[in-house]
């Protein structure tokens, strides 16, 4: 019996760029993960120490004791280009501004990110550094493999810098980072719980078969594993559930929750939040008579998951940015300016 099914890997589906702390750990603030499509590709190239070679002659001049120390893997060289100037993954990527302007008004903000300043002369524009994965197709037979369509690509340390020439030219302006990747435990099984092989981020690299990738998201997002919640009271009014939680769940609305345990059967499996009223209580569509509100046993289950930043923090003096020379990685992140300009005038 085959123990793999052979299948290559074709086209680069998503990326996803973390900031990591001093420590190596990964941060989950708003402004700290990027997720896209758009990029060109990430290449990576192990990079070998030589071993030393020893050669001793005898007086005679023939060679009485030889030995080669085995070549030793010390990082892997990186680069990863992106298709557009993008100011958001350039200032996580490589520190430096980011440039922001307000659309709407005073009253009613709609803050874009509109450009990037780079860092400081002096800065160490990479900062704590970034973990980066990448996903890819597995394609078997010429076509998407029916188990584990992905291959998840995991680096989980990385200093990567903005390299290469910039041209204003007729045709594409690509943005290119180059650097070097290392190993990083405290990557552990990612941002969202999803990987399973902590141990191998120890190493620079690795990958693995998966039945997931971040298609369809683009921008900064919060990350979250399984969020459990043990059920402590259960009412049906109008045909929309209200569950209590025996603790706060971390649920939010719109996430897909499975529920077990109760009766009547309408209210388990799998539902979508309508709104969370309190830290712990949810509610959802469940077409019923009323049930009056009464105690219950069970559990609420949410699976990994990723929810849209909406809006970062602004700051127009005072920022701490990530890569400065007297930036402080407790301190919370603060590498965003807005345009001085008035939006009302």
């Amino acid at each position: 019996m085959a123990t793999q099914d052979n299948a290559a890997s074709i086209q680069g589906v998503g990326i996803r760029v973390t900031r990591l702390d001093a420590s190596g750990n990964l941060l989950n603030n708003p402004g700290d993960s990027y997720t896209t499509a758009a990029f060109i590709q990430v290449t990576f190239t192990p990079e070998y120490e030589a071993g030393d070679e020893i050669t001793q002659k005898a007086a005679s001049g023939a060679v009485c004791v030889t030995y080669q120390a085995p070549d030793t893997l010390k990082r892997v060289t990186m680069e990863l280009a992106i298709c557009e100037p993008d100011p958001e993954l350039t200032s996580l990527i490589s520190g430096g501004l980011l440039l922001r302007k307000n659309l709407g008004s005073v009253g009613t903000p709609n803050n874009k990110s509109i450009g990037w300043a780079a860092p400081a002369v002096g800065d160490d524009p990479s900062g704590n550094g970034v973990a980066i994965e990448a996903w890819s197709l597995a394609i078997k037979d010429g076509r998407k493999a029916a188990t584990l369509p992905y291959f998840q690509w995991v680096f989980p340390y990385a200093k990567l810098n903005q390299s290469g020439d910039r041209v204003i030219e007729n045709g594409l302006m690509a943005t290119t980072f180059s650097g070097y990747g290392l190993g990083n435990s405290a990557f552990g099984d990612g941002p969202d719980d999803r990987w399973e092989f902590p141990t191998a981020a120890e190493r620079p690299y690795s990958y693995a078969r998966t039945a997931w990738a971040p298609t369809g998201l683009n921008g900064f997002y919060t990350w979250h594993g399984n969020l459990s919640a043990v059920l402590s009271n259960k009412a049906i009014t109008s045909n929309v559930a209200t569950m209590t939680t025996a603790a706060a769940h971390g649920f939010v609305a719109g996430e897909q929750v499975t529920i077990s345990g109760q009766t009547p059967a309408v209210l388990n499996g799998v539902k979508t939040i309508l709104a969370v009223p309190t830290t712990t209580t949810f509610t959802f569509a469940a077409t019923n008579a009323d049930v009056t509100s009464t105690t219950t046993t069970g559990s609420a289950v949410v699976g990994p998951g990723a929810r849209a930043v909406t809006d970062l923090p602004d700051a127009t003096t005072g920022y701490n940015v990530p890569g400065n020379s007297k930036y402080q990685a407790d301190f919370a992140v603060d590498s965003i300016i807005n345009s001085a300009n008035n939006p009302s005038a």
